[in-house]
């Protein structure tokens, strides 16, 4: 496999360069065909200590991505736990691509694109139609929050548009607005 480490204002050490590739080397016993990998270390300013380094890593698997980000106090722990990570979303990956009716390996043979649309093709199994209100964003959040979900869906009072809010992995918000290309 190989593989590319990227830094952002952060130096990493020989030695942590080397448990890096080791590490993320080891994946390739749970799938041969890995062909190359990208690993993010990245320091940041964050308040809490134990989200100060981030390491992302993705992995390309004959044109299927798998990623993972963690973060940790330090480089070596953030490591240790995208390995982790991504061991267990390989799992995950190798378990969609076993047929178990005849007992064959997809991974281990080779996938057609026919095969691979079966395996992943996913079914709609709920529903649902509820009013768009307009609203002003502030007011989204609000209503987001109080319902407990990780999105929203509204109208911006202000352009009378789609508006798409999220909730991101570090604690704020992101925004998708919707437009006519």
């Amino acid at each position: 496999m190989k593989l590319r480490i990227v830094t952002k204002n952060v130096e990493i050490s020989a030695a942590i360069r080397e448990q890096t590739e080791k590490k993320i080397g080891k994946l390739s016993h749970y799938l041969p065909s890995i062909g190359e990998g990208k690993v993010e270390i990245l320091k940041e300013n964050a308040r809490l200590p134990q989200q100060r380094f981030s390491v992302q890593v993705t992995l390309d698997i004959k044109g299927v991505l798998i990623r993972a980000q963690e973060k940790a106090e330090d480089v070596r722990t953030a490591i240790d736990r995208v390995v982790e990570a991504l061991a267990n979303r390989i799992e995950r990956y190798k378990s969609k691509l076993y047929d178990k009716g005849r007992g064959i390996s997809l991974a281990r043979q080779g996938i057609t694109e026919e095969t691979e649309y079966a395996e992943t093709s996913k079914k709609i199994v709920k529903n649902k139609r509820f009013l768009i209100k307009s609203m002003s964003q502030d007011e989204a959040i609000n209503q987001m929050e109080l319902l407990g979900h990780d999105f929203f869906l509204f109208v911006d009072s202000e352009t009378g548009k789609f508006n798409l809010l999220y909730c991101r992995k570090d604690g704020n918000y992101g925004l998708i607005e919707t437009g006519v290309g």
